[in-house]
């Protein structure tokens, strides 16, 4: 009985010491995001009210810069962020921007731009 009760100890901790993110499935890309080359940026859609979902896809994870530029080419908004290889969907809140024009960069921490789209804000 104290071997059963051992082992049905030892399953259950193996068991509960499992991974999480091994069980999870992966999430699809949807198709308004998806990126074909090996870098760059992309809108789920270029007319935005609150927010928007952004693809940030880059060959080599690491710290790298968004910014948002406004119609003079001001920096209106800069963030630094790390990204993981490959597809990185970002929501960008875009409720304080008043409606305008606007630019939206990638770039890496040294200045070298990855990707630039544009929205508007409605």
């Amino acid at each position: 009985m104290k071997k059963f009760l051992a082992l049905a100890i030892i399953t259950l901790i193996v068991i509960a010491c499992n991974r999480e993110d091994d069980l999870l499935p992966v999430a699809e890309i949807s198709e308004e995001l998806k990126i074909s080359s090996t870098t760059g940026i992309k809108l789920e859609t270029p007319f935005v009210t609150e927010s928007v979902e952004v693809n940030a896809k880059i060959q080599d994870s690491g710290i790298y810069t968004i910014r948002i530029f406004d119609i003079s080419n001001r920096v209106v908004s800069k963030e630094d962020t790390f990204l993981k290889q490959g597809d990185n969907i970002i929501e960008i809140n875009t409720n304080i921007l008043p409606r305008s024009a606007y630019r939206i960069s990638l770039s890496t921490k040294e200045g070298f731009i990855l990707g630039v789209t544009d929205f508007n804000k409605l």
